[in-house]
């Protein structure tokens, strides 16, 4: 097998609920790994912790213990677990991309203006950024006609092509898929399917949460299950999928 482009260990995190004055454990000593071009899909319970690892490799929830080690392109390792914020700014500039079930809508850009936005936070000027981000934009069948119109206006699954787009302007080392098609109608799920698969050939690693599993079958090369916040099984698809399915 390839190098691990990420490597999880003892991964934990609690969250705060004030209300009742209670820490509530999300993740409880996770351990995992992702070779690079492997499609790792995470599977499990609503509440399993499969959305907060996501967001903990992303950084946008902070770990409360345990290594998160991202291998850089230029072969160096980063810990997204204890990075300060400009490494972390750093690793999603260059090595990281995350792609969201929800957009979070911007009343003053239109769609071009968003996806252009995230051209420009990959360091490119506004004019290689609009062009990049239009063809993105034809990438996930998003009609032109649309790309003049605020976000917020749009439907649940444009919204998610929206997120595609924006997500997958170059080919990260590491790619973070949240839902990214649970919006979405046959088509323009063989659409981002085949986006999927072309990045996987091009070396991209993935870590995926689907609750479709008829997603993860046609995607993912390993499944790792979790139930309440740790890990309790794994292996490919067809070894692991119709056990989750059955307990």
């Amino acid at each position: 097998m390839s190098e691990a482009i990420l490597e999880v260990r003892g991964l934990h995190k609690q969250f705060v609920i004030h209300a009742i004055g209670r820490l509530v454990p999300a993740l409880r000593g996770v351990d995992l790994s992702v070779a690079q071009g492997e499609h790792v899909a995470l599977v499990g319970r609503s509440g399993a912790g499969k959305s907060t690892l996501l967001k903990c490799v992303w950084r946008s929830c902070l770990p409360s213990a345990g290594e998160i080690r991202l291998r850089r392109r230029d072969a160096s390792v980063t810990d997204l677990a204890s990075a300060d914020d400009r490494a972390i700014i750093d690793a999603r500039r260059d090595d990281l991309a995350y792609v969201s079930q929800f957009l979070r809508p911007d009343g003053r850009r239109t769609v071009l203006e968003v996806v252009g936005r995230a051209a420009i936070r990959h360091g490119l000027e506004p004019a290689a950024a609009t062009a990049t981000a239009a063809a993105a934009l034809r990438r996930v069948g998003l009609a032109e006609e649309l790309w003049g119109t605020q976000p917020g206006v749009l439907s649940g699954g444009e919204q998610q092509r929206v997120n595609l787009a924006a997500g997958t302007l170059h080919a990260p080392r590491l790619l973070l898929l949240d839902e990214p098609v649970a919006a979405l109608d046959s088509g323009h799920r063989d659409t981002v399917f085949g986006i999927i698969r072309e990045l996987g050939r091009a070396g991209v690693s993935v870590l995926s949460v689907f609750h479709d599993t008829e997603a993860v079958r046609a995607l993912a090369d390993r499944v790792v299950v979790l139930r309440d916040g740790q890990v309790v099984a794994e292996g490919t698809p067809g070894q692991v999928l119709d056990r989750v399915s059955a307990a």
